[in-house]
């Protein structure tokens, strides 16, 4: 017991030491764009119907590091502020799927093709969705007005205000999850032999039904399933299957399908679910089709990884971050 508790406690330190670097990097860069691009510049730019609404709020939530509950009320103020339904759907649909820190983990544990992929196919997917509810679903929506955001031009300077939404925010936002998944991701690398999803569900079709089926309820960030994602490759899921799991898991769970269906109605509840199953099935099948390889060098990547010094000190950095977010999160 002790040996295989030793090992999953190697297998978490090198995860969060390869992954610390680019997700503080990621965390930074956030700060900088919430300053830069603050929420009332988005709410500006996506009102009216067509194309171009739907286009630039999928585009503008690619970036944004926001999960798929985290999502809605900022959604729901877009829409408040003129946002059509449309693009206030393309926004639900592409943001939680990524954002600026979870693409820096994802080059980091599964390589610049998944790092591509992921922002592209959040963007696509936002689109379709989008424009899917202008052609389906004419009848508009209501909210109820509710507290205004917090207002980062106030007192503080812009630069505070940046530290403290990358540093504070997100990891209060995120860390519970995180580290949750960092944990999972450990277990499945000690405790799963190799190869067995290959053997026990296939690399196929099918395993990306039963990766859909798990991520759509499922309550995960778009950054904590990364080193899960990496973890399934290395023990044989295809990559494809994993992208699957990678895009429901973030973009859905049964929380925010209940809160989509009561606020803006059941038939653009239903086009969203079909938007993110459809095109991440069918992103799954493209990305094995065109990289049959992929699978072996993650897999021999994750199993060849080794914490450097430089890594070492940002895994404390990062974990120190984290603990502090959830102790504001739970205690404050």
């Amino acid at each position: 017991m002790f040996e295989f508790l030793k090992s999953i406690a190697v297998d978490f330190w090198t995860t969060v030491g390869q992954m610390s670097p680019y997700l503080l990097f990621g965390f930074a860069v956030a700060g900088v764009l919430k300053v830069l691009i603050p929420t009332s510049f988005v709410q500006k730019h996506l009102g009216g119907k067509g194309i171009r609404p739907v286009f630039w709020a999928s585009l503008f939530g690619v970036p944004l590091p926001l999960c798929s509950c985290g999502v809605i009320p900022v959604a729901m103020s877009l829409h408040k502020q003129g946002a059509g339904k449309g693009a206030t759907i393309a926004f639900l649909l592409s943001t939680p799927q990524t954002g600026i820190d979870s693409i820096l983990v994802t080059l980091a544990l599964l390589g610049p093709v998944f790092m591509i992929a992921r922002p592209v196919i959040a963007l696509i997917t936002g689109v379709i969705g989008g424009i899917a509810v202008d052609l389906f679903d004419r009848k508009d929506f209501t909210i109820a007005p509710d507290r205004d955001e917090e207002d980062s031009s106030g007192s503080k300077s812009k630069l505070v205000t940046g530290f403290r939404h990358a540093f504070v925010v997100l990891p209060r936002d995120i860390g519970t999850a995180m580290l949750i998944g960092l944990i999972i991701a450990a277990i499945i690398s000690v405790a799963v032999p190799d190869d067995f999803f290959a053997e026990k569900i296939g690399t196929g079709f099918g395993a990306m039904i039963v990766m859909m089926l798990v991520g759509i309820p499922l309550y995960v960030c778009a950054t904590a399933s990364v080193p899960i994602a990496a973890a399934l490759i290395a023990k044989g899921l295809s990559p494809g299957a994993a992208l699957v799991f990678l895009m429901t898991g973030p973009a859905t769970n049964a929380a925010s399908l209940i809160i989509i269906w009561k606020i803006l109605g059941r038939r653009t509840a239903i086009i969203y679910i079909l938007t993110v199953a459809l095109c991440a099935l069918a992103s799954g099948l493209l990305l094995d089709a065109m990289f049959s390889d992929l699978g072996s060098q993650i897999h021999n990547h994750y199993h060849k990884m080794a914490v450097t010094p430089l890594e070492h000190i940002s895994a404390v950095i990062l974990l120190i971050v984290l603990g502090f977010g959830i102790y504001k999160k739970y205690h404050i």
